[in-house]
């Protein structure tokens, strides 16, 4: 079970973007997850008239190892881990490991 997935509010907790807040758009692969706004990259791209796009310098959202992200607590407004915690009927879910708290995603 992923602790970080698709959907959830990360803060940034290493790197130039320290500190910074944002939505995981999707997962890169096992490790690395990719939050909007956070380790954006200057990539310069061929314009390519079949497929109708112009050449240029775009901005791209580069992936960000899942160590250096934490999920983000509404409640205490900080940075929390999350804990799995295993139900009566043997589903698992997860929980803010700070209040106990299950996360809605």
């Amino acid at each position: 079970m992923n602790k970080i997935r698709k959907g959830d509010q990360v803060i940034v907790l290493a790197g130039r973007d320290k500190g910074r807040r944002g939505t995981v758009t999707r997962r890169a692969d096992a490790d690395h997850v990719v939050v909007e706004g956070v380790n954006v990259a200057k990539k310069h791209v061929k314009p390519n008239p079949m497929k109708g796009t112009t050449g240029g310098v775009v901005d791209k959202t580069m992936p960000i190892h899942q160590s250096n992200v934490a999920i983000y607590n509404p409640a205490t407004g900080k940075a929390d881990r999350v804990g799995i915690k295993l139900l009566a009927d043997g589903k698992k879910m997860r929980v803010y490991k700070s209040s106990g708290e299950a996360i809605k995603a």
